[in-house]
């Protein structure tokens, strides 16, 4: 007969994890590693101002540095970092730089870095309380913390922050793409409930709407969502109304809609549009909305952070009547990406249409209802600790500290505001409601129309190739007009200064050329 097998459990697999084993998660190598990194960091934001904002390099220019198959043996730390920098750093888009004036701002800071970092290591994933309840209930404190700086009233606050505060709560996405698509879903499943549609059989009738300033990821979620393309309305707007949605117009849309047969299921007003900073009336478009049971969603992803400071709170008004209101602090209250922020009056509203309940995935924590599972209010399961950071952001600076960073930025936006309405060669083409200025070079003598389009295109052109500055353009009625954008996390007075000489030097260089 056999005996016991006595054999020590190493001795039986052997060596697995003997000293030579891979150890990826070592902790001297991560010392290292992040202390390189750090020293890394801190050279680049200490010369990123020195930089070509916009890289010179050709499409493909990263596979002709970098060897184009995977290696197989490892190599020192030291290696990859050097290649980051040969081979990286040339080819990137400054965002970080103080003379980065494109697009909307891409802000960061070193308790978002920080917070971030820490995030990453802890490498949670925290789709139920009960997979990381610290992360959970970070991300609720947080969204209640960055809810009461917004002055938002308590139906929208996390139902597990207190007892007795409603259905509301929030969620931390990635972009306003997933806040806007999310609350589609869930409009558009309460609308065929209403209408007493089976299934989706009604979906053909439901229609949304918007101004056609509204971002075009709105339109790309409406068709995410299922909506028929010929119900989505894209409402003119014009300089009557300072590019902003007009509520009698869009009640003459609702309308017109019901008196065919439709039903109006979902109305996105913007606070802060991309193009302009053209601010919805949320007021009137929620009164509009009451009248059709519809949906309203406040796209506030830029301007919603400078809604911290009380003398651009009224640009909310009306908020405690909209059903949901996203911003996204990863654009202008210092936190990096990702990091949009999602408020619904009333969460049930997400989770009916979002929840998934697989055997895995049960825990007494989710039954007992006492706690707001995450993974129920977004599109994935899985999800990363973007609380973290954002609560640093808050903690570390204070909510003085983060209203002193808004009102800089606008009044630096201001300071070049007044410069160009001093120089009779430019106008300011819409009102500045933020840190965005859109102007142009006017048409003068004989220039037409399309000849300021052009000239204000070389402009840009010009600009940008310097390397001294990047400036982005958008239309607005039909003109090529120069989006000059405050609020890069490292820029100064003296940058607007600079940006502006250079736009008046360049501007005189173009018109001596084409007189």
């Amino acid at each position: 007969m056999g005996s016991l097998d006595t054999t020590p459990a190493a001795a039986a697999f052997g060596d697995i994890n003997g000293s030579g084993a891979f150890q990826p998660l070592n902790a001297d190598d991560v010392r290292s590693y992040l202390h390189k990194s750090v020293d890394f960091i801190y050279d680049y934001y200490k010369s990123v101002e020195s930089l070509p904002v916009l890289p010179g390099v050709e499409p493909g220019y990263l596979r002709r540095l970098l060897q184009s198959v995977p290696p197989t043996s490892s190599a020192p730390f030291d290696i990859a970092l050097k290649e980051v920098r040969d081979a990286v750093v040339p080819g990137m888009t400054h965002w970080a730089s103080p003379n980065f004036f494109a697009f909307f701002p891409s802000t960061n800071s070193a308790a978002a870095i920080a917070g971030e970092l820490v995030a990453s290591a802890m490498n949670t994933v925290g789709f139920t309380w009960q997979a990381s309840p610290a992360a959970t209930e970070m991300e609720v404190l947080a969204l209640d913390w960055l809810a009461q700086l917004l002055r938002l009233p308590p139906t929208f606050m996390n139902r597990t922050a207190a007892a007795g505060r409603g259905s509301g709560g929030g969620v931390i996405l990635g972009t306003t793409s997933e806040a806007m698509l999310v609350t589609l879903v869930s409009a558009r499943d309460a609308a065929l409930r209403r209408a007493g549609s089976v299934g989706v059989a009604g979906i053909t009738r439901l229609a949304v709407y918007a101004a056609d300033q509204t971002h075009s990821t709105f339109f790309k979620a409406c068709r995410l969502a299922g909506f028929d393309p010929a119900n989505i309305r894209s409402i003119p707007t014009g300089p009557e109304t300072d590019y902003a949605l007009d509520p009698a117009r869009l009640l003459e849309i609702m309308q017109a809609d019901v008196d065919d047969g439709l039903v109006p299921t979902y109305i996105c007003a913007t606070v802060g549009t991309t193009s302009t900073n053209a601010v919805d009336p949320v007021r009137a478009i929620a009164d509009v909305a009451a009248m059709f049971n519809a949906w309203v969603h406040i796209d506030a992803a830029y301007a919603g952070s400078a809604c911290i400071c009380p003398e651009f709170r009224h640009h909310l008004d009306g908020v405690e009547r909209v059903d949901s209101i996203s911003m996204s602090p990863h654009k202008w209250l210092m936190t990096c990406l990702d990091c949009t922020c999602l408020w619904v009056r009333d969460t049930h509203r997400l989770t009916d249409s979002l929840e998934t309940n697989p055997e895995y995935l049960k825990n007494d924590a989710s039954e007992s209802g006492n706690v707001t599972d995450l993974k129920d209010m977004q599109v994935g399961v899985g999800r990363r600790f973007r609380g973290l950071k954002l609560w640093m952001v808050m903690r570390t600076y204070g909510s003085a500290k983060l209203q002193e960073h808004i009102r800089s930025d606008v009044a630096m936006a201001k300071m070049f505001e007044d410069a160009v309405c001093a120089d009779d060669r430019f106008e300011v083409v819409v009102p500045r409601n933020f840190a965005l200025v859109c102007f142009r070079i006017r048409p003068q003598g004989a220039m037409t129309e399309e000849g300021a389009d052009e000239v204000n295109r070389e402009l840009m052109e010009r600009l940008n190739r310097t390397g001294k500055a990047y400036l982005a353009h958008t239309a607005v009625g039909g003109k090529f007009v120069l989006r000059f954008a405050v609020g890069s996390s490292l820029q100064e007075e003296r940058h607007v200064r600079s940006a502006w000489e250079l736009i008046k030097k360049t501007t005189t260089e173009i018109m001596e050329e084409e007189m």
